[in-house]
């Protein structure tokens, strides 16, 4: 009988919580030269990464472009010195963009993905009592996908938006039949597992605006999203003890949030007066305030119909459901900076997208990011671990172009590193007998990637 009651619970316990809590464009970067820049690309995203950063700036594509690349992040992070076993992140990034007109006014279309190559998500069920990196454990295991179109109205205006979709499970696990408790394997149990994958979708809205020969500014909102994980188990059949048939039920239902993306409003600029030299500075304004506990909420409920007179088998209380405490994260400002200078390195000059080019140039990039920590003090009862971070990255890679009359265009071949740095962050407990204590936390990330362009 303990057998069949564990089944549905255990199964209930691996879906209850899901520790991503942002797509990987929002924790790493969407292709190699925006996670070179830091991400400062919201006035300076006219490739498929245009499709996070800022959907006005597709518009501004030379050419119809195909991208494909692959990101790989490494995480290290310590609680007391002791690695936590943050799972790394990888997978495929890539999209494509085509421009054109429309009775005159310039269009664009564009798509940009991630699709981690490890599975559609990671399960872990942690009590908020258990210290947990919650921005960062899992963080990139979801499938990130975005559709926007863009358009130019005025020579200096840009306009755009779309949807951003993620993906929500709900799920049913039952277990019905008679259970020998004497004789195991004579057991006759039937089971039934039903899940069903449903999108989720966010909005993404943006505008650049040029300023002159100076470059552009851009501004870019992006929508709130909560991917909820609903399960339900059910266990309904007979317990048979010595040929005496006892009807058992056991229902279990667990909801929790197991992915949350705040909505943030973005400005940024971008400095394109020098030839050959881009400036970008982002600031990012992130609704942490809102973010939602990732603490399950779970119901159980135990029935037996006992023969009359039986007084030795007592059956347990319902657990009482988790009292769950409001995280309390707080906004933060995030900003960006992002700098690029394309060397041109040999070849004749040739007129490709309107502008003269080298057949080979090199594109070197460097960017910083410094995100303040959202979590507050955690001197209570929850503990959502994090700390500061500072982010530096450096990227190159080789441009060709007009390689050949069949390709007006040209193609890149782009790679990137990036070093996250999250230095020590000390929690001390206002309780001196809590069950966790005192801690200290820290730790590196580091990401490497790659992604291979042409632009038609």
């Amino acid at each position: 009988m303990r057998t069949a009651l564990l089944l549905p619970a255990l199964a209930a316990l691996l879906v209850a919580s899901i520790a991503a809590r942002a797509n990987e464009a929002d924790a790493y970067g969407l292709g190699s030269r925006a996670a070179a820049l830091g991400g400062a690309v919201a006035a300076d995203a006219t490739d498929f990464s245009g499709n996070y950063y800022n959907p006005a700036a597709l518009v501004g594509a030379p050419g119809v472009s195909l991208s494909i690349g692959y990101i790989h992040v490494e995480n290290h992070l310590r609680i007391d010195d002791r690695d936590n076993a943050v799972a790394p992140a990888h997978g495929l990034v890539g999209g494509l963009v085509a421009p054109g007109k429309l009775f005159g006014v310039p269009f664009a279309f564009g798509i940009g993905t991630y699709l981690p190559d490890a599975g559609l998500s990671r399960i872990k069920a942690l009590r908020q009592e258990t210290p947990r990196w919650a921005l960062y454990d899992e963080r990139a295991s979801i499938v990130f996908l975005a559709a926007n179109l863009a358009v130019r109205p005025l020579p200096w205006l840009d306009l755009g938006g779309g949807v951003a979709f993620l993906a929500a499970t709900k799920g049913r696990f039952a277990i019905s039949g008679t259970a020998d408790v004497l004789h195991p394997y004579d057991s006759q149990l039937r089971h039934e597992v039903d899940a069903d994958l449903t999108s989720i979708r966010y909005p993404l809205i943006g505008a650049r605006i040029k300023i002159g020969e100076l470059g552009y500014l851009g501004l870019v909102y992006r929508g709130e999203t909560k991917i909820k994980l609903s399960i339900d188990a059910n266990l309904l059949g007979n317990v048979d003890f010595a040929g005496v048939q006892i009807p058992l039920l056991y229902n279990l239902a667990s909801r929790t949030v197991d992915a949350f993306l705040p909505q943030q409003v973005v400005l940024g600029a971008s400095f394109q007066k020098i030839a050959h030299l881009r400036v970008n500075f982002d600031l990012t304004f992130v609704n942490w305030a809102a973010y939602e506990s990732p603490t399950a909420l779970t119901n159980a409920h135990l029935a037996l119909d006992l023969p009359p007179g039986t007084t030795l088998i007592k059956l347990p209380a319902d657990p009482k459901p988790t009292l769950v405490l409001a995280p309390r994260f707080e906004n933060r400002f995030v900003p960006r900076l992002g700098v690029e200078y394309t060397l041109p390195l040999a070849g004749a000059v040739r007129r490709v997208h309107e502008e003269d080019h080298r057949l080979f140039e090199i594109p070197l990039r460097a960017g910083y990011v410094f995100e303040r920590s959202p979590v507050p003090p955690q001197v209570g009862v929850t503990n959502f671990v994090d700390a500061d971070r500072h982010t530096l990255s450096l990227g190159t890679g080789l441009v060709v172009n007009a390689p050949f009359a069949e390709m007006p265009g040209h193609i890149a071949l782009d790679v990137h590193g990036q070093l996250s740095v999250l230095p020590e962050r000390v929690t001390h407990k206002d309780n001196a007998a809590d069950f966790v204590g005192d801690y200290r936390a820290s730790g590196t990330m580091l990401g490497l990637g790659s992604t291979l362009s042409a632009v038609f």
